[in-house]
């Protein structure tokens, strides 16, 4: 019977055949079913099965699909590569690739079909003294127009010769001519089959020319991971170009064949290769090449000349301290330990944290861009393991780790020499008196911007002691900028990063420097003193991007180019660009329970409060963050369980305490009752001020109408009232650079109208009241600002007592000090988190920019000291 059927089925075959259709093809992978197509396949996809394919990039395959036809593109030509598309993308419901431009597949190919095509080209060759072409007989182009997914390969060893010599067809050709004669569009997608996360070697070793490169590795290499390692190789899919659109485009019109297929290869490589460099780096120079590319460069050389005739130095001389200087800065990249501390940092983040909640479409948007320029990360700083991290993330999500600015102070043994094998490039704390060294600095990070490398600083400076993030520090910014102006990069895109955690692990170092303790400089014995802390949990990291901000944009902004700019005018760019960024960090801040809760307990104006009492003052503030569209934390998903861990969490480290609430009957209240331990209010305003952010806006508006002896104001007044806050804390708080006071202020009111604070005038224009229950919400906003109006009322009470000329700077602090602890314990302060070196720096600082530097400066002091007294009086008069 079953010899019957074969007969039968062999017989139809041929008369196929003899009816002139020749339509098989070995670059044609069928649809068909079979005892042997059932092994094949079940062999590919035990060979496959660990590969690993990025699903946010091919999410949006389908949607493709559905909209016209979709040819993936490949670099290298390779009959793995075409198998695994055709296998894997079939298995994850992706379109799946079942036409090879120029691809012959023997092996894994249903027999049925083979013995077809061995039938067709015979037959064929008989009749016309040729094999059939699929180009010429219209067959790939019937098979897409029947939806059928495409795969082509840019790049083979003998593809240039056929299409160049031999005048063979050309498949971007043959897209092209399909393209201009079918409606629908089609996709083109470049896709990367990587075997490897290692850069390309400047100079390749003899396993690179014996087995092939990391890139291209020949069979024997491909096969031999795919066994053993295929968790190793990974697939990437780059942005798809519609050809339809790139045909349409103005330069491409009235354009030959030739010069169109040729404008779109070199289009499709360079994406590929760009893609390609975003997950990889730059190739890999050794590092005395890369000293080479920074102290041999013409403008450098004229520079150490003039340098060594102004100091009389001999230019030997000079070379050998800028070779030093180079020394001491340069990163050491090495991936073969970035690729074993990837595994330590695995284990460590699973010990140490509850896991990563990570913004994936934030990530894949920064993979984009890395595609396109040079990219900037800019991460606000928080824990010295912030760079530990992002470096790690990026690691594992196909991106090599950037280039990171690290302070001197880091280049300890043993982890200096491991952070430059990392990326970490070393720079001082201050240039100042170090011409030489600048420039030296100057010019390595031109080097890194011109070879693509990505870097990564941290525009704060350094770690924020008080758990809010700094105003921006701009001295590497304007290295970056000037880098830009010499050519380096033709575009620069800076991308905003929040690391926050739910607890840090330096919290007790931070709060012993504002205190006014020295701090204590990093070392080796450190290091090991801090494995402590792998005993302990620190709950969850956030992670999330902005998007990116580009250079080239924002400079259009300005009425001058950059080049034409003098010092003034650059210093106001470098001020745009770094308050903008710290806003954005902002902007993108998740706010978790730890931040939110010890805000409410550091606000209620009572040292005890019960569970409900607490929940008021939560569920304003939620209201808010809801009505802001703030990112928050998924675990107010459940905010009563958020609630009750967080007071279990903080009675546990002692920074409350819980009291009897024991009923007559001996059960357990549900409202229970706790008092704030004094001494710990540092340490919850830390957390506090991790999303204090969110509501200083809010918090100048509701202090500036407490002030009002009537329950009605009008704007003009308020946003006179808002502009004298907001001037007054800005070196505590950063603000939107693009928003103007008066759209702020009626954002706000906007806010505080919908959460039933306030109300419109029926008859005043421009004028509001306030609703009996909105003057206790008030207050619960206003309190963000009390610590901050103390410390600068103590700074104001003590510049009164000494004269400018009878104390230098860090006396007078240790005097401020001094004079907060005695206002404190005469209960002249109420809060011990006013106490704050922080704070303190920050009001000399704007009390300086006005003028008022000590006693003699009675009209400033009297002023300020009136309305800050006037500020914190507001908080008197009512109770909760």
């Amino acid at each position: 019977m079953a010899s019957h059927e074969d007969r039968r089925n062999s017989e139809s075959l041929i008369n196929t055949i003899l009816h002139g259709h020749h339509d098989h093809y070995t670059s044609f992978i069928p649809r068909s079913s079979g005892i042997f197509n059932f092994l094949s396949q079940w062999i590919l996809k035990l060979l496959f099965s660990d590969v690993v394919i990025n699903k946010a990039q091919t999410a949006s395959l389908n949607e493709l699909r559905e909209k016209g036809i979709i040819v993936y593109v490949s670099k290298y030509k390779s009959n793995l590569e075409y198998l695994f598309y055709n296998v894997r993308y079939n298995l994850e419901g992706l379109p799946a690739p079942t036409i090879g431009f120029d691809q012959s597949i023997l092996c894994f190919q249903p027999v049925s079909h083979l013995f077809r095509v061995l039938l067709a080209h015979i037959d064929h060759l008989i009749r016309y003294k040729k094999f059939p072409d699929p180009y010429r007989s219209g067959f790939y182009k019937r098979c897409m127009e029947q939806g059928e997914t495409a795969l082509l390969s840019l790049v083979d060893r003998g593809g240039f010769h056929s299409r160049f010599v031999k005048s063979e067809t050309d498949p971007i050709r043959h897209l092209i001519e399909i393209q201009q004669d079918v409606e629908k569009p089609i996709y083109l997608v470049p896709h990367l089959f990587l075997f490897s996360k290692k850069p390309m070697r400047y100079y390749p070793r003899l396993i690179d020319i014996l087995f092939g490169g990391e890139e291209n590795p020949g069979l024997l290499r491909r096969l031999l991971t795919l066994l053993r390692n295929p968790q190793n190789i990974f697939v990437e899919a780059s942005e798809p170009i519609s050809l339809k659109e790139f045909l349409q485009m103005p330069e491409h019109q009235d354009k030959s064949l030739e010069y169109l297929s040729f404008k779109l290869r070199q289009k499709l490589l360079n994406q590929l290769n760009k893609h390609r460099q975003s997950i990889t780096g730059p190739v890999l120079r050794p590092r005395e090449e890369l000293k080479e590319l920074v102290l041999r460069n013409n403008h450098f050389q004229r520079f150490m000349e003039n340098y060594a005739k102004n100091h009389g130095k001999s230019i030997q001389e000079t070379h050998k301290q800028a070779d030093g200087y180079l020394q001491e800065i340069a990163a050491n990249y090495n991936i073969t330990l970035i690729r074993c501390l990837a595994m330590l940092f695995n284990w460590t983040w699973k010990t140490l944290f509850d896991g990563v909640v990570l913004d994936m479409e934030g990530l894949n948007r920064l993979k984009n861009t890395a595609q396109k320029a040079p990219v900037v990360l800019v991460p606000c700083h928080k824990s010295h393991l912030d760079y530990l991290l992002l470096s790690h993330v990026l690691f594992m999500h196909n991106m090599p780790c950037p280039h990171v600015a690290a302070g001197k102070n880091l280049t300890f043994w043993p982890m200096g020499p491991i952070f430059r094998r990392c990326g970490a490039f070393f720079i001082r704390r201050s240039f100042q008196g170090a011409q030489l060294y600048a420039k030296v600095f100057t010019e390595y990070i031109r080097m890194l911007v011109k070879e693509g490398f990505n870097i990564e600083f941290f525009i704060e400076g350094g770690r924020s002691r008080t758990g809010k993030i700094v105003l921006p520090k701009l001295g590497f910014l304007s290295i970056l900028l000037k880098a830009y102006e010499t050519g380096a990069c033709d575009e620069m895109m800076f991308v905003p990063i929040f690391i926050g955690y739910d607890r840090v692990m330096e919290e007790n170092v931070y709060l012993e420097e504002l205190e006014g303790h020295k701090k204590k400089p990093e070392t080796f014995m450190q290091l090991i003193k801090a494995r402590k802390h792998l005993k302990r949990r620190y709950g969850r990291i956030y992670l999330q991007f902005d998007d990116p901000i580009s250079l080239k944009n924002l400079l259009a902004n300005f009425d001058l180019p950059f080049k034409e700019m003098g010092q003034r005018k650059r210093q106001i760019v470098y001020r745009n660009l770094g308050f903008r960024i710290i806003h954005r960090i902002n902007q993108i801040s998740v706010v978790t329970p730890q931040a939110l809760i010890a805000s409410a307990i550091l606000n209620y104006p009572k040292k005890v409060f019960t569970k409900n009492e607490l929940k008021d003052y939560i569920d304003v503030y939620l209201e808010h963050l809801d009505i802001q569209n703030v990112h928050l934390s998924d675990a107010f998903d459940n905010k009563a369980r958020a609630v009750d861990e967080m007071l279990i969490h903080y009675t546990k480290r002692k920074f409350i305490e819980r009291l009897d609430d024991k009923k007559k009957d001996n059960t357990i209240s549900d409202n229970p009752t706790f008092v704030i331990v004094e001494d710990k209010r540092p340490n919850l305003e830390y957390y506090k001020n991790n999303s204090v952010h969110c509501f200083i806006p809010a918090a100048h508006i509701a202090l500036a109408i407490l002030t009002y002896e009537n329950f009605q104001f009008s704007f003009d007044t308020l946003n006179a009232d808002y502009g004298f806050l907001r001037d007054l804390l800005k070196y505590e708080f950063v603000y939107d650079v693009d928003k103007p006071t008066e759209d702020r202020v009626h954002e706000v009111l906007a806010a505080f109208i919908e959460a039933s604070i306030l109300t419109e005038h029926p008859s005043l224009p421009n004028t509001y009241n306030i609703t009996p229950i909105g003057l206790r919400k008030l207050f619960c906003f206003a309190t963000f600002l009390k610590t901050y109006l103390e410390a600068y009322w103590i700074v104001l009470s003590t510049l009164k007592q000494y004269k400018r000329s009878e104390t230098t700077k860090k006396d007078l602090l240790k005097k401020i000090l001094a004079l907060g602890k005695k206002y404190y314990k005469r209960g002249q302060v109420s809060r011990i988190e006013a106490l704050s070196q922080a704070n303190y720096d920050n009001a000399l600082a704007y009390f300086a920019q006005r003028g008022i530097r000590g006693a003699e400066d009675k009209e400033g002091l009297d002023f300020y000291t009136m309305m800050i007294s006037k500020l914190l009086n507001s908080f008197t008069f009512l109770k909760w």
